[in-house]
């Protein structure tokens, strides 16, 4: 699947460490699932999750 990305797919992608990617696992700020005992995530719920993430700036 095009839209699974791994640990270190997401860490560049967002441009952490991977170990980022861990804590928040760790903390249940982002979701993903074990595959075969390696970690994956969706892209397009990763997309919704940051989008959801943001915050209004007021001028």
């Amino acid at each position: 699947m095009k839209n699974l990305l791994d640990v270190d797919d997401l860490a560049k992608y967002l441009k952490l460490k991977k170990q980022t990617i861990y804590n928040w696992l760790n903390q249940r700020k982002i979701s993903g699932m074990k595959i075969g005992g390696v970690w994956r995530f969706d892209k397009h719920e990763i997309d919704k999750w940051l989008k959801s993430q943001s915050r209004n700036i007021k001028k």
